[in-house]
């Protein structure tokens, strides 16, 4: 029997090729590139729309809201990864996921509270179906042991963050420029575009992908005509990297698709029988169905009532934990060892990523309301001072004072829904140098930051491990742990710096904020990658999926941390209502009073990290091979 299962394992792999990788891989790179565009398009503008939009909620609740929300969606995955090995088949735990994706998105343009949070629900169950049955195809397509494996995640992995980088570029802007609901609308059209990508036959998905991305590079181009060279310049190289992978992969795809058997459900027999005899119409797979619309209302109360979720993720904590502590009470030394440090690293990864996740919360704001976001084009000059002069609407404004009045975001937002375009402006000598005309940078661009660099330097560091790997000088696993944590603790060193230094007006530069992202991604890149692979190496083999799931709900209460963090940066918005906000000048010490605090918890965990390695890299006990 071993011999049988051997030989049809040896054939379950995709034989066609391109560069010596399977070519269904290049299918599965465009399909979740427009998944993580749907996400990360949404994600970019979440907390802006909470705030802006028709809700009209505080910084606090917007944060409650992001926090419960990503927690959810990092901790559906492991409930969606085990259906899909027990039940569905990979293939139609992406389909499912996908749908309920993009019913999410679609529901997300309906400006209206109960819907808003059904959107986010469709949201949670869907990653939770599609994120992890998605990697799991790609790594079917490869024959057991193969060398070009890691590769091709790698490749995997770009398409990720090429979706992410393309995301605020085109749905933030259109979101923040033109309407919310346009923006989620280009989400919803692009999670049908991945799924559409991963189910049409070959043919339909060569031309598909290839017309997605001259379009879509086109729209990212057509949207920034007028920018100046700045703002289109990293356009168009994420446009040209989409033009080039679209290249690759319709040459690919041409050679084959997606192999039918990729994904399959493991028992089609057992998937189609009846749950109960008296209900034969409703089998294993329709029940799975069932079931994931039916917890629709459930996640949706939860993400509204963020305080349950945090409950709830301390609850499935402790139980995890002790389940873990009572298997190491069972395990051998080195067992119990090598499980002490994947829960000590376990720890230092939720402190990373509670940190690392600022961005999409209290890092998005202060990019909205103290940094200077304006390329100016045209500014206000000596010989102008004492007249009246005509003004654009830009962010320039923020902070400036007209009249009796220090001018905010809320009055920039406020004058932009009313349609203002420019405004008569007394010029004072404080005003000098002030955009009079200017270009805008849109806050949720700058979460492309984050994936670009990715992009950049993510090949560049899997060189340098290898190249020190074969001199015998590549740091060990918490060595890596404590670079990324160190690496992310200066770049919250350099926000709190830009924030601290900011000018009269309380602005801080855009360069400030690109550094913070450099040394955040570049934090990343050491810890995140090898995280998951530790906790496969480290744990014992009996119980790797129950570590596995505990090491992505530690990442899912990271997700909620991050929230309660940002809570302080929570502005307070005084007498004139929810949507007024203080001068920039007090808003930058806020934020500085919160990012300065991180970089020092972060770069004290860092050098604890350093100080713990020795011990930690004997108790891995790297000697032994099981």
């Amino acid at each position: 029997m071993s011999q049988i299962t051997e030989s049809t394992t040896e054939e379950r792999y995709q034989k066609e090729t391109l560069g010596g990788h399977p070519t269904g891989l290049f299918m599965l790179f465009f399909a979740e590139m427009w998944e993580r565009f749907s996400y990360y398009g949404m994600r970019a503008l979440l907390v802006l729309y909470i705030i802006k939009g028709f809700m009209q909620r505080s910084d606090k609740e917007a944060y409650a809201i992001y926090g419960a929300y990503t927690a959810l969606v990092y901790a559906t995955p492991f409930i969606g990864g085990i259906l899909a090995d027990r039940l569905l088949g990979a293939r139609r735990a992406v389909i499912l996921g996908g749908l309920l994706m993009a019913l999410g998105h679609l529901v997300m343009t309906v400006e209206s509270e109960l819907p808003f949070f059904f959107a986010l629900a469709f949201l949670i169950v869907g990653n939770g179906f599609f994120k992890p049955n998605i990697s799991t195809i790609v790594g079917s397509l490869y024959p057991a042991g193969s060398p070009q494996r890691d590769a091709g995640f790698t490749i995997f992995y770009i398409g990720i963050n090429l979706g992410a980088a393309m995301a605020p570029l085109l749905c933030g802007l259109v979101g923040e420029t033109y309407g919310w609901h346009y923006g989620f609308g280009l989400a919803t059209i692009g999670m049908l575009i991945g799924l559409a990508v991963f189910v049409a036959p070959a043919a339909v998905t060569r031309v598909l992908i290839m017309l997605t991305a001259v379009l879509c590079g086109g729209a990212m181009l057509y949207f920034n005509k007028d920018k100046v060279i700045y703002e289109l310049g990293p356009n168009a190289v994420v446009a040209l990297c989409l033009v080039i992978s679209g290249l690759i992969a319709f040459v690919a795809i041409g050679k084959s698709g997606l192999p039918s058997w990729a994904g399959e459900a493991p028992d089609n027999a057992r998937l189609k029988a009846p749950v109960w005899p008296a209900l034969p119409w409703l089998n294993m797979e329709w029940a799975v169905y069932l079931g994931a619309f039916l917890s629709v209302p459930l996640l949706a109360l939860l993400v509204q009532r963020s305080e349950v979720a945090g409950y709830t993720l301390t609850a499935f904590g402790v139980a995890a934990l002790a389940m873990l502590v009572i298997e190491m009470l069972r395990s051998t030394k080195i067992e119990r060892q090598r499980m002490q440090v994947v829960l000590i690293l376990m720890f230092f990864s939720m402190l990373f990523w509670a940190f690392f996740e600022q961005a999409g919360s209290s890092i998005n704001l202060f990019t909205d309301r103290n940094v200077a976001r304006v390329f100016a084009t045209e500014m206000l000059t000596a010989e102008q001072v004492g007249n009246t002069v005509d003004v654009q609407i830009t962010q320039g404004l923020n902070g400036r004072t007209l009249g009796d009045k220090i001018i905010t975001m809320t009055d920039i937002d406020q004058w932009r829904k009313d349609k203002v375009e420019v405004i008569k402006w007394p010029v004072s000598e404080d005003d000098i140098g002030m955009p009079s005309k200017g270009s805008e940078v849109a806050t949720s661009q700058f979460q492309a930051a984050n994936p670009m660099f990715i992009i950049f330097f993510g090949l560049l560091f899997s060189a340098l491990w290898g190249w020190l790997a074969k001199r015998k000088l590549e740091p060990s696993t918490p060595v890596k742990f404590g670079l990324g944590i160190l690496q992310l603790g200066l770049g919250f060193a350099v926000l709190w710096y830009g924030a601290t230094n900011c000018d009269s007006h309380g602005m801080v530069g855009m360069g400030a904020l690109l550094w913070a992202y450099l040394l955040i991604t570049t934090g990343e890149l050491c810890l995140s990658p090898v995280g998951l692979s530790m906790v496969t190496t480290l744990a014992p083999k009996r119980i790797v999926s129950m570590v596995m799931g505990a090491w992505f709900l530690a990442t899912a209460f990271s997700n909620y941390l991050s929230a309660l963090i940002a809570m302080f940066t929570g502005v307070s918005h005084g007498a004139e209502g929810v949507a007024a906000l203080p001068p920039p000048i007090e808003t930058a010490q806020t934020y500085a009073d919160v990012f300065g605090p991180i970089s020092v918890a972060a770069i004290v965990s860092a050098f604890v990290m350093f100080a713990l390695s020795p011990l930690l890299n004997r108790w891995m006990h790297a000697e032994v091979t099981d």
